[in-house]
């Protein structure tokens, strides 16, 4: 529940902000993208910090005060009529980067042989708070418009404050060498081509989403669709995407497949992509947006379970915070970069980056070896 509220809170503006965000002063493509992006920026910056801090003064603490801080984000969002004041906004959201701390949290309540099983449900309520996110920002920025969505998402910060005061206490801090992160580590971690590729993977994975974010409320109205009703396009195409990736999951486990899948998850990215950006229909406008986002969550729920089987466990923690900085520079420049594409409120600009973000992705693929399939015990390897 209390990372389900942060994470609702940071995505629920992706669908609309562009198109609501139109109507501050200054507003320009260029400066919304900003607002997009700019809190993968802090977040990139302070993730760590947060984590480290909680390993010395305590996890709750560091909690309070990231959601604090990303509840004055909120207010500032809220109340700002230029698009500058939003942008502080949304920087200060992201200040509040509490996420790894969240994950420390999850681990110190949990016995190691159960922690695998916790991890993977934070994995599966980061996938539905994004889904979840999308599909009700429009409706809520329909009803009360951009001020309201942020007082909304002033009210989850609140929300999250109460359910960290329901939690028990920890009876000691474990901090557990496996999800440190250390600088000294760090040279090492990188050189690793797995860490290194995956890392590069969801970065170019999430410049690809929320450049695409920055033009496509418009755009999706430009087609014919309703300001107020985009939520009626959103909810059923990530419904259904979200359910759609299950079988490419399970194939991709079962065949022990999961490059290739990877491969036609990115073909399915840049093909819809590139046909949103040719065929200008309502009805195909949402159908590819449903194979983007099959590919997209199937690429999202795999990253960080193969990452997790790759890298070394002595140099796990420190994996996952290269992991999760590309994750945040990626929206980011995302942002930044969807921005300027569409100053010209053209679209194709935006569809050839997602095309050749999903081309360079296709080809590093190449350096990732598949997961070593485990030997029974009862067997011996010869050789």
């Amino acid at each position: 529940m209390l990372y389900a509220s942060r994470m609702l809170g940071l995505f629920m503006v992706l669908p609309v902000l562009s198109l609501y965000g139109m109507d501050l002063e200054n507003a320009t493509s260029a400066t919304l993208g900003l607002a997009l992006g700019i809190y993968g920026i802090t977040q990139a910056c302070l993730q760590i910090p947060f984590g480290a801090a909680s390993d010395r003064f305590g996890r709750k603490p560091l909690i309070v005060l990231g959601l604090f801080i990303f509840l004055l984000g909120s207010i500032v969002a809220a109340l700002s009529s230029n698009v500058m004041g939003l942008v502080f906004g949304r920087a200060l959201q992201g200040a509040g980067a509490i996420s790894s701390v969240v994950l420390a949290l999850l681990a110190d309540y949990t016995r190691e042989e159960q922690r695998s099983k916790a991890m993977a449900i934070i994995g599966a309520v980061i996938g539905g708070s994004f889904v979840l996110a999308v599909m009700i920002g429009p409706f809520i920025a329909g009803f009360s418009g951009l001020s309201g969505l942020f007082w909304f998402t002033a009210g989850l910060a609140l929300i999250g404050m109460l359910v960290l005061l329901w939690l028990p206490p920890v009876p000691t801090l474990q901090v557990h060498e496996e999800r440190k992160f250390r600088f000294s580590q760090l040279v090492s971690v990188v050189r690793d081509e797995n860490v290194l590729v995956l890392s590069l993977g969801v970065f170019l994975l999430h410049m690809t989403m929320t450049a695409l974010f920055v033009a496509l409320p418009m755009i999706l109205v430009g087609r014919g669709f309703a300001a107020e009703s985009l939520g009626n396009v959103y909810a059923p195409v990530m419904i259904i995407a979200f359910v759609g990736m299950a079988p490419m999951m399970m194939m991709s486990e079962k065949r022990n497949a999961q490059i290739f899948y990877l491969r036609l998850a990115a073909l399915l990215i840049g093909v819809s992509l590139l046909a949103l950006g040719l065929l200008t229909g309502d009805a195909s406008s949402a159908l590819l947006l449903l194979v983007f986002f099959i590919g997209f969550n199937f690429i999202e729920a795999t990253l960080p379970s193969l990452l997790s089987r790759k890298a070394p466990s002595a140099t796990r923690g420190t994996a996952m915070g290269v992991f999760a900085t590309g994750q945040f520079i990626g929206a980011a420049t995302g942002g930044l970069l969807g921005g300027l594409l569409f100053a010209h409120q053209n679209f194709m600009p935006i569809v050839m980056l997602g095309l050749a973000a999903q081309v360079v992705w296709i080809a590093l693929l190449g350096f990732v070896k598949p997961v070593a399939e485990k030997v029974p015990a009862n067997e011996v390897q010869v050789g």
